[in-house]
Protein backbone atom coordinates (compact mmCIF):
# COMPACT_ATOMS: atom_id res chain seq x y z
CA UNK A 1 0.00 0.00 0.00
CA UNK A 2 1.38 3.62 -1.15
CA UNK A 3 0.00 5.85 1.36
CA UNK A 4 0.62 9.68 0.89
CA UNK A 5 0.29 12.14 4.10
CA UNK A 6 -0.69 15.52 4.06
CA UNK A 7 -0.38 18.35 6.50
CA UNK A 8 0.31 21.96 7.09
CA UNK A 9 2.98 21.23 9.32
CA UNK A 10 5.29 18.41 10.40
CA UNK A 11 5.83 19.81 13.76
CA UNK A 12 3.49 20.45 16.68
CA UNK A 13 0.81 17.94 18.07
CA UNK A 14 -0.74 17.23 14.49
CA UNK A 15 2.61 17.16 13.06
CA UNK A 16 3.60 14.68 15.18
CA UNK A 17 0.35 12.33 14.61
CA UNK A 18 1.10 12.58 10.99
CA UNK A 19 5.10 11.38 11.53
CA UNK A 20 3.89 8.69 14.42
CA UNK A 21 1.46 7.20 11.94
CA UNK A 22 3.62 6.97 9.08
CA UNK A 23 6.40 5.31 10.90
CA UNK A 24 3.89 2.32 11.73
CA UNK A 25 2.80 2.04 8.15
CA UNK A 26 6.52 1.43 7.01
CA UNK A 27 7.07 -0.83 9.81
CA UNK A 28 3.55 -2.71 8.29
CA UNK A 29 5.75 -2.67 4.94
CA UNK A 30 4.09 0.02 3.31
CA UNK A 31 5.36 3.05 1.45
CA UNK A 32 4.44 6.31 2.47
CA UNK A 33 5.03 10.26 1.19
CA UNK A 34 4.78 12.54 3.31
CA UNK A 35 4.01 15.93 2.14
CA UNK A 36 3.50 19.96 3.34
CA UNK A 37 4.19 23.29 2.38
CA UNK A 38 8.04 24.72 2.44
CA UNK A 39 7.80 27.15 5.12
CA UNK A 40 10.89 27.69 7.57
CA UNK A 41 10.03 25.57 10.38
CA UNK A 42 9.04 22.78 8.14
CA UNK A 43 12.13 22.81 6.79
CA UNK A 44 14.04 22.58 10.20
CA UNK A 45 13.22 19.14 10.71
CA UNK A 46 14.67 15.96 8.70
CA UNK A 47 11.97 13.69 7.51
CA UNK A 48 12.13 10.70 5.69
CA UNK A 49 10.35 10.24 2.19
CA UNK A 50 9.04 13.91 2.24
CA UNK A 51 7.81 16.30 -0.57
CA UNK A 52 8.38 20.14 0.31
CA UNK A 53 5.95 22.11 -1.73
CA UNK A 54 8.52 24.62 -3.00
CA UNK A 55 6.07 27.58 -3.75
CA UNK A 56 7.67 30.29 -1.62
CA UNK A 57 6.90 33.02 -3.84
CA UNK A 58 3.80 31.90 -4.77
CA UNK A 59 2.53 31.09 -1.11
CA UNK A 60 3.49 34.76 0.41
CA UNK A 61 1.63 36.12 -2.91
CA UNK A 62 -1.36 33.86 -1.75
CA UNK A 63 -1.53 34.37 2.00
CA UNK A 64 -1.47 38.09 1.19
CA UNK A 65 -4.31 37.71 -1.26
CA UNK A 66 -6.39 35.07 0.88
CA UNK A 67 -6.43 37.59 3.43
CA UNK A 68 -7.46 40.38 2.14
CA UNK A 69 -10.07 37.98 0.09
CA UNK A 70 -11.38 35.99 2.01
CA UNK A 71 -10.28 33.28 -0.26
CA UNK A 72 -7.66 30.91 1.57
CA UNK A 73 -8.53 27.77 0.27
CA UNK A 74 -8.56 29.01 -3.59
CA UNK A 75 -5.32 29.94 -4.16
CA UNK A 76 -2.50 28.00 -4.53
CA UNK A 77 -3.80 26.07 -8.05
CA UNK A 78 0.55 25.55 -9.15
CA UNK A 79 1.51 23.97 -5.72
CA UNK A 80 -1.54 21.86 -5.61
CA UNK A 81 -0.91 20.92 -9.46
CA UNK A 82 2.51 20.12 -8.86
CA UNK A 83 1.58 18.09 -5.69
CA UNK A 84 -1.09 15.92 -7.10
CA UNK A 85 1.46 15.12 -10.22
CA UNK A 86 3.92 13.98 -6.96
CA UNK A 87 1.04 11.41 -6.07
CA UNK A 88 0.64 10.01 -9.78
CA UNK A 89 4.35 9.60 -9.51
CA UNK A 90 4.33 7.75 -6.14
CA UNK A 91 1.69 5.49 -7.56
CA UNK A 92 -0.63 6.46 -4.49
CA UNK A 93 -3.24 4.11 -3.30
CA UNK A 94 -4.39 5.98 -0.27
CA UNK A 95 -4.68 10.23 1.27
CA UNK A 96 -4.67 10.39 4.43
CA UNK A 97 -5.15 14.84 4.69
CA UNK A 98 -4.70 15.92 7.96
CA UNK A 99 -5.10 19.95 8.23
CA UNK A 100 -5.42 21.90 4.77
CA UNK A 101 -5.95 25.10 6.65
CA UNK A 102 -2.39 27.33 6.37
CA UNK A 103 -2.18 28.85 3.10
CA UNK A 104 -0.97 26.26 0.98
CA UNK A 105 -3.39 23.68 -1.17
CA UNK A 106 -6.12 24.56 -3.45
CA UNK A 107 -9.50 22.82 -2.30
CA UNK A 108 -11.12 22.08 -5.96
CA UNK A 109 -7.74 20.70 -7.77
CA UNK A 110 -7.44 18.47 -4.85
CA UNK A 111 -10.50 17.34 -4.70
CA UNK A 112 -11.12 17.11 -8.67
CA UNK A 113 -7.83 14.76 -8.64
CA UNK A 114 -8.95 12.49 -5.93
CA UNK A 115 -12.37 12.04 -7.45
CA UNK A 116 -11.08 11.48 -10.85
CA UNK A 117 -8.88 8.64 -9.77
CA UNK A 118 -11.18 7.16 -7.26
CA UNK A 119 -8.06 7.17 -4.57
CA UNK A 120 -9.76 6.63 -0.90
CA UNK A 121 -9.33 8.96 1.27
CA UNK A 122 -8.67 9.36 5.17
CA UNK A 123 -9.61 13.02 6.58
CA UNK A 124 -8.51 13.26 10.21
CA UNK A 125 -10.17 16.42 11.64
CA UNK A 126 -7.69 17.86 14.34
CA UNK A 127 -10.18 20.88 14.39
CA UNK A 128 -13.89 21.98 12.94
CA UNK A 129 -12.27 23.67 10.05
CA UNK A 130 -13.72 21.09 7.13
CA UNK A 131 -16.90 21.32 8.11
CA UNK A 132 -17.29 25.41 8.35
CA UNK A 133 -16.78 28.06 5.48
CA UNK A 134 -14.01 29.45 7.66
CA UNK A 135 -13.20 28.90 11.50
CA UNK A 136 -10.87 25.99 13.12
CA UNK A 137 -13.78 26.20 16.39
CA UNK A 138 -16.49 27.70 17.13
CA UNK A 139 -17.55 26.27 20.37
CA UNK A 140 -16.61 29.12 22.43
CA UNK A 141 -19.17 31.96 20.96
CA UNK A 142 -22.02 28.61 20.37
CA UNK A 143 -22.27 29.51 16.32
CA UNK A 144 -24.20 27.24 14.60
CA UNK A 145 -24.55 28.89 11.36
CA UNK A 146 -22.21 26.19 10.03
CA UNK A 147 -24.87 23.88 9.86
CA UNK A 148 -26.57 25.68 7.57
CA UNK A 149 -24.74 28.08 5.23
CA UNK A 150 -22.02 30.26 7.57
CA UNK A 151 -23.64 33.51 6.39
CA UNK A 152 -22.28 36.33 8.08
CA UNK A 153 -19.33 34.59 9.58
CA UNK A 154 -18.49 36.63 13.41
CA UNK A 155 -14.97 34.87 13.68
CA UNK A 156 -13.71 35.91 9.86
CA UNK A 157 -11.05 37.77 11.62
CA UNK A 158 -10.09 35.31 13.48
CA UNK A 159 -7.59 32.19 12.30
CA UNK A 160 -7.63 31.69 9.11
CA UNK A 161 -7.03 35.73 8.72
CA UNK A 162 -9.46 37.54 6.86
CA UNK A 163 -10.50 41.15 6.14
CA UNK A 164 -13.45 40.35 3.85
CA UNK A 165 -16.18 37.70 5.26
CA UNK A 166 -16.39 35.13 2.65
CA UNK A 167 -17.20 32.41 4.92
CA UNK A 168 -20.47 31.55 3.19
CA UNK A 169 -18.95 31.39 -0.35
CA UNK A 170 -16.13 29.11 1.17
CA UNK A 171 -18.55 26.56 2.50
CA UNK A 172 -20.20 26.56 -0.68
CA UNK A 173 -16.88 25.20 -2.46
CA UNK A 174 -16.65 22.62 0.06
CA UNK A 175 -19.79 21.23 -0.65
CA UNK A 176 -19.15 21.16 -4.26
CA UNK A 177 -15.79 19.83 -4.38
CA UNK A 178 -15.90 17.44 -0.70
CA UNK A 179 -19.41 16.74 -0.35
CA UNK A 180 -19.81 13.25 -1.70
CA UNK A 181 -16.69 12.64 -2.34
CA UNK A 182 -16.55 8.50 -3.20
CA UNK A 183 -14.47 6.82 -0.68
CA UNK A 184 -14.24 9.78 1.93
CA UNK A 185 -14.03 8.76 5.54
CA UNK A 186 -13.65 10.41 8.41
CA UNK A 187 -11.82 10.33 11.24
CA UNK A 188 -12.52 12.30 14.69
CA UNK A 189 -10.10 12.83 17.86
CA UNK A 190 -13.34 12.53 19.97
CA UNK A 191 -17.17 11.49 20.24
CA UNK A 192 -17.83 15.60 20.04
CA UNK A 193 -16.16 16.26 17.08
CA UNK A 194 -17.63 12.53 15.59
CA UNK A 195 -21.51 13.68 16.39
CA UNK A 196 -20.44 17.29 14.79
CA UNK A 197 -19.02 15.58 11.46
CA UNK A 198 -22.50 14.04 11.36
CA UNK A 199 -24.59 16.79 11.66
CA UNK A 200 -22.63 18.53 8.85
CA UNK A 201 -22.82 18.59 5.27
CA UNK A 202 -20.55 15.77 5.32
CA UNK A 203 -22.96 13.66 7.06
CA UNK A 204 -22.97 10.75 4.40
CA UNK A 205 -19.45 10.24 4.97
CA UNK A 206 -18.45 7.28 7.29
CA UNK A 207 -16.98 8.75 10.45
CA UNK A 208 -14.84 6.84 12.78
CA UNK A 209 -13.26 7.55 16.09
CA UNK A 210 -9.65 7.34 16.91
CA UNK A 211 -8.68 9.22 19.77
CA UNK A 212 -4.72 10.64 19.69
CA UNK A 213 -2.17 8.99 21.76
CA UNK A 214 0.71 9.79 23.48
CA UNK A 215 4.21 8.08 24.37
CA UNK A 216 3.60 6.74 27.61
CA UNK A 217 7.31 5.59 28.05
CA UNK A 218 8.05 9.54 28.24
CA UNK A 219 5.17 10.52 29.70
CA UNK A 220 5.45 8.66 33.22
CA UNK A 221 5.58 9.22 36.76
CA UNK A 222 9.34 11.35 37.21
CA UNK A 223 10.63 12.61 40.09
CA UNK A 224 12.68 15.57 40.47
CA UNK A 225 13.62 18.71 42.32
CA UNK A 226 10.94 21.02 40.67
CA UNK A 227 9.08 21.76 43.96
CA UNK A 228 12.04 22.66 45.71
CA UNK A 229 13.65 24.61 43.23
CA UNK A 230 10.69 26.81 42.86
CA UNK A 231 9.98 27.15 46.18
CA UNK A 232 6.47 24.85 46.50
CA UNK A 233 7.36 22.43 49.05
CA UNK A 234 3.91 22.29 51.29
CA UNK A 235 1.85 23.74 48.30
CA UNK A 236 -1.16 22.42 46.83
CA UNK A 237 0.16 22.50 43.14
CA UNK A 238 -2.03 23.20 40.53
CA UNK A 239 -0.69 23.22 36.86
CA UNK A 240 -2.32 24.33 33.35
CA UNK A 241 -0.16 23.85 30.13
CA UNK A 242 -0.54 25.48 26.96
CA UNK A 243 1.14 25.75 23.41
CA UNK A 244 -0.71 29.48 22.93
CA UNK A 245 -1.97 30.87 26.67
CA UNK A 246 -5.28 33.33 26.14
CA UNK A 247 -8.63 33.19 26.94
CA UNK A 248 -9.51 30.10 24.68
CA UNK A 249 -7.27 28.36 27.04
CA UNK A 250 -8.34 29.90 30.20
CA UNK A 251 -5.62 32.02 31.26
CA UNK A 252 -8.13 34.32 32.89
CA UNK A 253 -9.38 31.94 34.89
CA UNK A 254 -5.82 31.09 35.89
CA UNK A 255 -5.61 34.62 37.02
CA UNK A 256 -8.92 34.34 39.25
CA UNK A 257 -7.90 31.83 40.98
CA UNK A 258 -4.03 33.25 41.90
CA UNK A 259 -5.53 36.22 43.31
CA UNK A 260 -8.60 34.36 45.20
CA UNK A 261 -7.24 31.30 46.37
CA UNK A 262 -4.67 30.95 49.61
CA UNK A 263 -0.95 30.53 49.95
CA UNK A 264 -1.71 26.83 50.62
CA UNK A 265 -1.58 27.18 46.80
CA UNK A 266 1.20 27.11 44.11
CA UNK A 267 0.37 27.99 40.61
CA UNK A 268 2.22 26.91 37.26
CA UNK A 269 1.92 27.43 33.69
CA UNK A 270 4.16 26.06 31.06
CA UNK A 271 3.80 27.45 27.35
CA UNK A 272 3.77 31.71 28.23
CA UNK A 273 5.75 33.89 26.94
CA UNK A 274 6.57 37.95 28.33
CA UNK A 275 3.12 39.11 27.10
CA UNK A 276 1.25 36.70 29.10
CA UNK A 277 3.67 36.95 32.01
CA UNK A 278 2.44 40.97 32.06
CA UNK A 279 -0.95 40.06 33.15
CA UNK A 280 0.59 37.08 35.96
CA UNK A 281 0.60 37.82 39.32
CA UNK A 282 3.78 37.02 40.82
CA UNK A 283 2.74 34.20 42.67
CA UNK A 284 2.36 32.38 39.44
CA UNK A 285 5.64 30.60 38.12
CA UNK A 286 5.78 31.26 34.33
CA UNK A 287 7.73 28.91 32.64
CA UNK A 288 7.83 29.59 28.77
CA UNK A 289 8.94 26.37 27.13
CA UNK A 290 10.56 22.98 28.70
CA UNK A 291 13.79 21.04 27.47
CA UNK A 292 12.20 18.44 25.95
CA UNK A 293 9.17 16.55 27.07
CA UNK A 294 11.02 14.13 30.03
CA UNK A 295 11.21 17.84 31.84
CA UNK A 296 7.64 18.33 31.30
CA UNK A 297 6.83 14.67 32.77
CA UNK A 298 8.58 16.04 35.60
CA UNK A 299 6.33 19.25 36.10
CA UNK A 300 3.19 16.75 35.20
CA UNK A 301 4.25 14.35 38.51
CA UNK A 302 4.95 17.06 40.70
CA UNK A 303 1.89 19.04 40.37
CA UNK A 304 -1.47 17.69 42.47
CA UNK A 305 -3.81 18.31 39.85
CA UNK A 306 -3.98 19.38 36.30
CA UNK A 307 -6.56 22.01 35.53
CA UNK A 308 -8.12 22.83 32.20
CA UNK A 309 -10.18 26.07 31.98
CA UNK A 310 -10.30 25.26 28.51
CA UNK A 311 -13.01 27.48 25.77
CA UNK A 312 -12.31 25.16 22.90
CA UNK A 313 -10.47 21.83 22.80
CA UNK A 314 -11.41 18.70 20.49
CA UNK A 315 -10.10 16.22 22.70
CA UNK A 316 -7.05 17.85 24.72
CA UNK A 317 -3.72 15.65 24.89
CA UNK A 318 -2.89 17.41 27.94
CA UNK A 319 -5.21 15.65 29.81
CA UNK A 320 -4.07 12.11 28.99
CA UNK A 321 -0.34 13.67 29.45
CA UNK A 322 -1.08 14.45 32.81
CA UNK A 323 -2.38 11.23 33.58
CA UNK A 324 -0.09 9.68 32.49
CA UNK A 325 2.30 11.12 35.23
CA UNK A 326 0.03 10.07 37.56
CA UNK A 327 -1.73 13.31 38.17
CA UNK A 328 -5.51 14.01 38.12
CA UNK A 329 -7.67 16.03 35.76
CA UNK A 330 -9.81 18.99 36.51
CA UNK A 331 -11.81 20.35 33.41
CA UNK A 332 -14.70 22.49 31.80
CA UNK A 333 -17.06 19.84 30.30
CA UNK A 334 -15.73 21.64 26.33
CA UNK A 335 -15.55 19.59 23.00
CA UNK A 336 -14.33 16.62 23.94
CA UNK A 337 -11.91 17.42 27.16
CA UNK A 338 -14.37 15.45 29.16
CA UNK A 339 -13.72 11.87 27.36
CA UNK A 340 -10.06 11.05 28.84
CA UNK A 341 -11.53 10.90 32.10
CA UNK A 342 -13.34 8.66 33.76
CA UNK A 343 -14.74 8.75 38.08
CA UNK A 344 -11.13 7.38 38.97
CA UNK A 345 -8.98 10.39 37.93
CA UNK A 346 -10.39 13.56 37.85
CA UNK A 347 -13.44 15.36 37.68
CA UNK A 348 -15.92 17.67 34.95
CA UNK A 349 -17.36 21.18 35.48
CA UNK A 350 -19.50 23.07 33.34
CA UNK A 351 -18.09 25.10 31.07
CA UNK A 352 -17.30 28.36 32.13
CA UNK A 353 -18.76 28.09 35.96
CA UNK A 354 -15.99 28.99 37.43
CA UNK A 355 -17.46 28.92 41.29
CA UNK A 356 -17.93 25.40 40.40
CA UNK A 357 -14.36 25.22 39.16
CA UNK A 358 -12.49 26.66 42.35
CA UNK A 359 -15.38 24.46 44.74
CA UNK A 360 -13.95 21.63 42.76
CA UNK A 361 -10.02 22.29 43.50
CA UNK A 362 -10.79 23.21 47.16
CA UNK A 363 -12.23 19.88 47.64
CA UNK A 364 -9.74 17.34 45.77
CA UNK A 365 -7.11 19.59 47.07
CA UNK A 366 -8.85 18.51 51.01
CA UNK A 367 -9.58 15.08 50.78
CA UNK A 368 -7.30 13.93 47.85
CA UNK A 369 -9.48 11.02 46.15
CA UNK A 370 -7.15 10.43 43.38
CA UNK A 371 -4.36 7.98 43.36
CA UNK A 372 -1.52 8.42 40.82
CA UNK A 373 -1.82 4.45 39.69
CA UNK A 374 -5.57 4.82 38.42
CA UNK A 375 -4.63 7.49 36.81
CA UNK A 376 -1.84 6.38 34.96
CA UNK A 377 -3.75 2.98 34.38
CA UNK A 378 -6.15 5.57 32.34
CA UNK A 379 -3.97 7.23 30.55
CA UNK A 380 -2.65 4.04 29.08
CA UNK A 381 -5.96 3.82 27.19
CA UNK A 382 -4.49 6.35 25.24
CA UNK A 383 -0.87 5.39 24.04
CA UNK A 384 0.16 6.22 20.77
CA UNK A 385 0.82 2.82 19.60
CA UNK A 386 -2.95 1.92 19.92
CA UNK A 387 -3.30 5.06 17.61
CA UNK A 388 -1.05 3.98 15.11
CA UNK A 389 -2.60 0.34 14.92
CA UNK A 390 -6.10 1.98 15.01
CA UNK A 391 -5.16 4.09 11.54
CA UNK A 392 -3.27 0.75 10.11
CA UNK A 393 -6.22 -1.16 10.14
CA UNK A 394 -8.38 1.33 9.54
CA UNK A 395 -6.12 1.96 6.27
CA UNK A 396 -5.63 -1.52 5.43
CA UNK A 397 -9.65 -2.14 5.50
CA UNK A 398 -10.28 0.62 3.16
CA UNK A 399 -7.64 -0.93 0.34
CA UNK A 400 -8.52 -4.22 0.83
CA UNK A 401 -9.68 -6.02 -2.31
Amino acid sequence: MNVVEINTYNFGSTGTIMLEVSERLREAGHRVLVCYPAIRRNRMKEVTDSYWMRTRVERKLGMILSRWLGCEDLFFRLSTWRLVRKMDRFGVDLVHLHNLHGWYVNIPVLFRYLRKKKIPVVWTLHDCWALTGHCAHFERIGCEKWKADCKGCPQYRDYPHSRIDNARRLLRVKRRFIEGTPGLTLVAPSEWLASLARKSYLKESPVSVIYNGIDTEVFRPTESDFRARWHLEGKTILLGVAMLWGMKKGLDVFVRLAHELDDRYGFVLVGTDDDVDKSLPARVVSIHRTMDQRELAAIYTAADLFVNPTREEVFGLVNVEALACGTPVLTYDTGGSPESLDAGCGNVVARDDYDALKAEIERIATTRPYSPEVCRARALRFSGRQMQDAYLRLFEEITAP
